[in-house]
């Protein structure tokens, strides 16, 4: 990929950087670059800005007070001091070069040449389109906030700052994209983060060639992960800002793209995928009792279906007082076919779901659920066992709280049906035993991605089987290598 190296110098005349910004620019044909010219002390001066990315409210401002020179200034010698004073505003900085200028203001800034002056101010008027903060529908909770963030990356970056008050909070601009520019934020905390770690995520984000990240986050995942075949998520998405503070306190590294509400959350582990805000909400008796609940759901996603099916085909593995497991009647077609069928359905009812308005979605899934399950038993295309557990499948999936887990577990869950249903009791060990490698051979960023299990951690085990009382959550995971150990000092005796 060829990049541009435009790095003209602004020039001290006027009209030929008129003249660039016309040519490369199109300030004379896109009609939402805002374009104003105005004489100040007999100086030209020209405004260079984006309608749809600037308050207008704060343009007219400046324009006003910069107007007003002419009426209380009289020494011409210094009309670069004097405008710089009267720009009123609280981020205002100076540029040399044409190409800093133009990334800037195709990003909402407004820049002001002056004539005869070979460098522009920048002043971050920044005005994004966007909606309101407002609770996450993957991420809901009972009791908690209800703010999540948005697609403003401005936005975002204050909802993080206001959970972490903190002076060692660090929050790192970079732009990727030759041609989208795109911000990236980077967020961590200095005295805790690990600085290797750190290092290797900008590195990697900085080596990113591409016109542009217009789908945002997910092609930032694609360019810093190693194994970009496997399935399962390898970092963890988030729209809600109290969980991306506290994955940050505890040393991890968070990632804010700029058009995505999205933000991802490094390094992760599987069991990252499973946590939910709502468990940190309720009493610790309770998270850990839902946590758990969680666990059984996600394990049924994925193995109930060829348990019953390899019970099904070889009764004889049935444990004394179990034997009423299986198919009663077989139906017209094969088990394992029917099996497939019903999970391949389900998935058609949940890109039916995402592509239906709501009002209209919940009202299909009653129908497609009761009616054309009801319908399929009854014309022998599946029976009732097989509704009845694809439904139990279903649910463990809809339980876990990552979308993109969730997925996966089931594409595992087809491929062991299928192995199952070809090979039996063979099939359903190979198919179980390649899952489980899979898992530990898998890593985020160099991080094991089924740490605590593999490599074992007791004491951390048991941050994940149960959802420990704050007062005693002193210490930060050992996964991220936090400089500080401890999240809260130690009571002295």
């Amino acid at each position: 990929m060829n990049k541009t190296n435009n790095k003209s110098p602004i020039s001290a005349k006027l009209r030929d950087n008129e003249a660039y910004m016309k040519e490369r620019v199109g300030f004379d044909v896109s009609f939402d670059l805002g374009y104003r010219e105005i004489s100040v002390l007999k100086k030209n001066i020209q405004m260079y800005y984006v309608n749809g990315l600037v308050d207008d409210i704060i343009v007219q401002e400046l324009i006003k007070k910069m107007v007003e020179i002419n009426d209380f200034e009289s020494n011409t010698k210094k009309i670069p001091e004097i405008i710089k004073n009267r720009l009123v505003h609280h981020q205002v900085e100076q540029v040399k070069t044409m190409d800093e200028a133009v990334d800037q203001i195709l990003s909402g800034l407004i820049c002001v040449f002056i004539d005869g002056v070979d460098y522009a101010f920048i002043i971050d008027v920044r005005h994004y389109p966007g909606r309101t903060p407002e609770e996450p529908d993957t991420e809901r909770v009972i009791r908690g906030s209800r703010d999540g963030y948005t697609e403003n990356i401005i936005e975002n970056a204050g909802l993080t700052r206001r959970r972490i008050r903190d002076e060692r909070l660090r929050l790192e601009m970079l732009k990727v994209g030759e041609r989208s520019k795109t911000d990236i934020c980077i967020s961590y905390l200095q005295d805790v983060a690990d600085d290797d770690f750190i290092r290797s995520v900008k590195e990697k984000i900085n080596a990113i060639e591409i016109d542009g990240i217009t789908m945002a986050d997910k092609p930032i995942e694609e360019f810093i992960m190693e194994r970009k075949t496997s399935p399962f998520p390898l970092v963890r998405y988030t729209e809600r800002p109290d969980v991306a503070a506290n994955h940050i306190l505890e040393g991890h590294v968070h990632i804010i793209v700029d058009t995505s509400p999205s933000t991802i959350i490094l390094p992760t582990t599987y069991f990252d995928h499973l946590q939910h805000a709502e468990e940190f909400r309720q009493a610790p008796a309770i998270g850990t009792f839902v946590r758990l609940i969680r666990y059984l759901a996600v394990f049924a996603s994925m193995y109930i279906l060829p348990l019953w099916l390899l019970f099904s085909l070889e009764p004889t593995l049935l444990p004394q007082g179990l034997e009423f497991i299986g198919p009663t009647d077989e139906g017209n077609v094969p088990i394992a076919i029917q099996i497939i069928l019903g999970l391949i359905g389900m998935q058609f009812l949940r890109l039916a779901a995402i592509h239906t308005p709501t009002a209209i979605a919940t009202s299909m899934g009653l129908i497609a659920a009761v009616l054309i399950g009801q319908i399929a038993i009854d014309v022998g295309l599946f029976t009732s066992e097989v509704i009845l557990y694809v439904s139990i499948s279903a649910v463990g999936s809809y339980v876990t709280p990552s979308y993109e887990l969730s997925i996966a577990n089931q594409i595992v869950n087809i491929i062991l049906v299928i192995l199952t249903g070809l090979f039996g009791l063979t099939g359903f060990m190979i198919g179980l035993v390649l899952h489980v490698l899979l898992l530990v051979r898998l890593r985020s960023l160099k991080s094991p991605y089924l740490w605590p299990f593999i490599p074992f951690n007791a004491e951390a085990m048991v941050y994940i089987l149960f959802r420990v009382p704050v007062p005693f959550s002193n210490k930060r995971p050992s996964i991220v290598h936090p400089k500080d150990n401890y999240r809260q000092p130690l009571k002295k005796s």
